[in-house]
């Protein structure tokens, strides 16, 4: 591999495999927002949403930008899209006031970026092109579990057509595994495929023998927290998690609606269910993970602890981390529905005991899917980070943010690599996230 291949290495799939990836998410893209109304597409100006209308354009111009017009040297289908869609120059408080084009208007624009994509793609396809497909494809992988969580936040209907099944009822996993200690390489190599900016590249860290949570903490073990009246004790927050409770007034998790006959209800799109008592808590934010911890006596995971429980191995006496890892937390084989609830295999969290075939060597179960789980890591780049040819996707964003690990139930594979690093402000409750612990 030469040097500039191996500074942005590709996923190596063939043309017409880009060409299937383009149109299964593409597909999502469409479920998730060809039913809404014209009124649900604009929705309420919210700083954690984008109005939907503006995403969709966006989504399109992101692929148009840089594969046709940068890959390919094509001129713009819509001359002033730059100034309509891209996210690093138009502010998000403008884009509920931008002179967009109509519901059918966008929609076109997205089917015309797919059109002309397809028929680039009829031709060879070099690495370097195919770079800024990878870097297309998953970015819109992003926008669709983002507009999945969207349905969330502003009580839409639940997103149909996308295969998601209910969950089975597999019960609690508690306890702690041990991770022994040893040199670890934290990050992305060149031989992982396309990677992110922020994960590039691997280097040593030394960490100290630990034990981690098999699981991630249940809905069960956050309620015996809300219901001691963890939220209104002090000495669990942090000085900017109790600035940021009294701020929201938080009690619980923000969709939890109350507790009736022992059971907790819990707002889920526009309707209202049963709290499942061991699936993992989701849509809490770091602060309340970290209060949580304080609460019971544990702390959350640094990144490179998470990541060695995840895909580390025990050397041949069991003393120290062994300089091999896996690829996945269960081995090589990618991931099926079996092994992690990735990709709308179901349509929700499912109990932590789920998937026993998806164990890491350590013993730690669903450490990818099902939610994405906070750490106490903050997002900080890599000694020699260089930004990729996106450049407004980490770096500004470095030192303000936290970061999750492991995918959730709506993340494609393509994302939800051991090494992926999702980052958001600590203050963030309608991610779907979750987390793990570890005793202090």
């Amino acid at each position: 591999m030469d040097q500039r291949h191996a500074h942005r290495p590709t996923s190596g799939v063939s043309a017409a495999e880009v060409v299937a990836q383009l149109r299964e998410v593409r597909h999502r893209t469409l479920r998730l927002t060809e039913e809404m109304s014209s009124a649900e597409l604009m929705g309420p100006r919210l700083d954690i949403v984008n109005p939907v209308l503006w995403e969709i354009g966006h989504v399109a111009w992101f692929h148009e930008y840089w594969t046709l017009r940068h890959a390919h040297a094509r001129a713009p289908l819509i001359e002033r899209s730059d100034r309509l869609w891209d996210s690093s120059a138009v502010a998000h408080a403008t884009r509920w006031h931008l002179d967009l084009p109509d519901r059918a208007g966008t929609f076109s624009y997205l089917a015309d970026v797919l059109a002309h994509q397809e028929d680039q793609l009829q031709h060879t396809l070099d690495d370097e092109t195919r770079y800024f497909y990878d870097l297309a494809i998953r970015h819109e992988d992003m926008h669709v579990e983002a507009l999945t969580y969207t349905h969330q936040t502003l009580g839409f209907a639940p997103p149909s057509g996308l295969g998601g099944s209910r969950g089975t009822h597999d019960g609690p996993l508690p306890g702690d595994v041990a991770v022994p200690g040893g040199r670890w390489r934290l990050g992305s190599t060149a031989n992982d495929g396309f990677v992110f900016d922020n994960e590039k590249w691997a280097h040593e860290t030394v960490l100290a023998p630990f034990r981690i949570a098999r699981a991630p903490v249940t809905n069960a073990d956050f309620a015996a927290f809300v219901e001691e009246d963890g939220y209104a004790v002090r000495e669990f927050w942090s000085d900017a998690g109790w600035d940021w409770r009294q701020r929201r007034n938080a009690e619980r998790p923000i969709y939890w609606q109350g507790k009736r006959d022992g059971v907790w209800s819990v707002r889920r799109y526009n309707g209202t269910e049963e709290l499942s008592p061991h699936a993992p808590v989701c849509f809490v934010s770091w602060f309340e993970a970290d209060a949580w911890c304080r609460w019971a006596g544990r702390r959350l995971p640094s990144e490179a602890e998470w990541e060695a429980a995840a895909i580390g191995l025990p050397n041949q006496d069991g003393s120290r981390l062994a300089e091999q890892r896996r690829r996945w937390p269960w081995g090589d084989a990618p991931p099926s529905p079996a092994i992690a609830n990735l990709d709308f295999v179901f349509d929700g969290p499912v109990d932590v005991a789920c998937c026993p075939d998806g164990d890491s060597a350590f013993g730690c179960r669903q450490m990818i899917g099902n939610v994405w789980e906070w750490t106490d890591s903050d997002f900080l780049p890599f000694e020699g980070f260089e930004a990729d040819p996106y450049q407004d996707y980490s770096r500004p964003w470095f030192g303000s943010r936290k970061v999750l690990r492991g995918g959730c139930w709506a993340t494609s594979p393509r994302i939800a690599r051991p090494a992926y690093r999702n980052f958001f402000t600590p203050d963030r409750n309608d991610v779907l996230a979750g987390f793990r612990s570890c005793p202090r």
